[in-house]
């Protein structure tokens, strides 16, 4: 394994970290209000390829519009890049090509979003499936990029088979981390649709029995943050103290307690301060990296043991001469 970060490696990682910031634009989007900001018109801005005087509301979201814009350059990049540095074998093209399928879908959740109109003050159920819809898939796009860097930068693939019940329980603790950033984010949506002018007031709606189905989320999700953290915690100290990676999985599962601690911290400080915008994108941004890592963590810990990682960024013939 090389000691440096290929070049390749290290694009991978730079896009990654690309999307993380493009995915909390669009959370400035939806807490801004700003998302029909374009009108009803997809991929147009409200009509035109580039808004004039255009409203804060149009900039927001043609700024949105321009940065994923750019992500589907980025990971049309990284595949071509792939495909032309590395072997059939090498799961990095797989990494590569996951995310591709995902920054489409993506896409497309985005422009059935604002084709719909499910944007601004829609408070439809429909409206909650579809941020249910792109969280999930957003989360899937940033696994893909993660396991595109961890892979290329001299991680071995994943096997499943004959893990035992580390790979349930590191499954387990995948798809709640995946429904708990599903709540929060219904959360947020009832959190700008229904603003509360005080901490006594948000708890009175909270409580209601009329109140409207995204405000009882509300009092749902810190439950749901606290069972999934612990499963979280738990998951990670147990597999993060052993095994043949103890000395890579020991950070990884140490970094995912401190993330999850410390974003239960700022979930009691976003109710607290009735959820302002700074404090959303930084409770969103904390959720991303409690994803990426736990991802790293279960890659580390489910990866194959039998063989040595191939080697990275080195173009396909050399791999087939064995020159590496």
């Amino acid at each position: 394994m090389a000691t440096k970060l290929a070049g390749f490696a290290k694009y991978a990682w730079m896009v990654l970290a690309y999307n993380v910031g493009v995915i909390l634009w669009g959370a400035t989007v939806r807490a801004t209000g700003s998302g029909a900001g374009c009108g009803g018109h997809w991929p147009l801005c409200n009509g035109q390829v580039i808004p004039l005087a255009p409203q804060a509301a149009t900039l927001i979201e043609f700024g949105h519009r321009v940065s994923s814009g750019f992500t589907l350059l980025a990971v049309l990049g990284l595949v071509v890049w792939a495909f032309r540095a590395y072997p059939k074998a090498h799961p990095a093209r797989l990494g590569a090509g996951l995310a591709a399928f995902f920054t489409l879908t993506e896409a497309l959740v985005g422009a059935g979003l604002v084709l719909f109109q499910l944007v601004a003050q829609n408070a439809s159920a429909l409206r909650a499936l579809s941020v249910a819809v792109h969280l999930a898939n957003t989360f899937l796009l940033l696994a893909s990029l993660t396991l595109t860097a961890l892979w290329a930068s001299g991680g071995r693939p994943v096997r499943l088979r004959g893990q035992g019940w580390a790979a349930w329980w590191l499954g387990l603790g995948l798809v709640g981390v995946l429904l708990l950033g599903i709540s929060g984010a219904i959360s947020a949506l009832g959190d700008t649709l229904f603003p509360s002018s005080s901490l006594v007031e948000g708890l009175r709606q909270d409580f209601s029995p009329t109140a409207q189905f995204m405000i009882r989320l509300r009092v749902l999700h810190p439950l749901i943050a606290i069972a999934v953290g612990i499963l979280v915690i738990v998951v990670a100290y147990s597999l993060g103290s052993s095994g043949p990676d103890a000395r890579t999985r020991r950070p990884l599962a140490r970094a995912l307690a401190g993330l999850v601690a410390v974003q239960w911290l700022a979930g009691i400080a976003n109710v607290a301060l009735l959820a302002p915008i700074w404090m959303q994108l930084l409770h969103l941004f904390l959720a991303d990296l409690v994803w990426i890592v736990l991802v790293l963590l279960a890659a580390t810990v489910l990866a194959q043991t039998t063989s040595p990682p191939l080697p990275v960024d080195y173009p396909a013939s050399i791999h087939s001469k064995k020159a590496f």
